[in-house]
């Protein structure tokens, strides 16, 4: 479990300090995607909130939980921004793996609890 948990927070943390600070490959997903700089920021900071919350979960199992299903909840969001937008599978993929990585963390929690 936790190197389930190491691998998701690394991941949203990265892309969550990525989109904070606003680098310039996450203002063209920012642009493209029709957000502007501070609500992609503050999508940065609910994705760093889920890293740290996923990070505590072998710790705290609820705290975990809550966290994954906040993650859960913005790659569902970005799902759908991307099929608005008519992205193709490539566009699409990353959002998917991660949700298959965050639901695994959830089950895997769940179950050694």
């Amino acid at each position: 479990m936790i190197p389930l948990a190491v691998i998701v927070a690394v991941i949203f943390g990265v892309l969550g300090l990525a989109k904070i600070l606003a680098v310039p490959p996450m203002r063209a997903l920012a642009a493209k995607s029709g957000f502007s700089i501070a609500a992609y920021r503050r999508v940065g900071v609910l994705e760093v909130a889920g890293a740290a919350g996923v990070a505590l979960g072998p710790v705290v199992p609820l705290l975990g939980v809550l966290a994954a299903c906040g993650l859960l909840l913005l790659l569902a969001g970005a799902l759908i921004v991307h099929m608005r937008r008519s992205n193709g599978v490539r566009e699409l993929a990353p959002a998917l793996v991660c949700a298959v990585l965050v639901a695994s963390y959830v089950i895997v929690l769940l179950g050694s609890t």
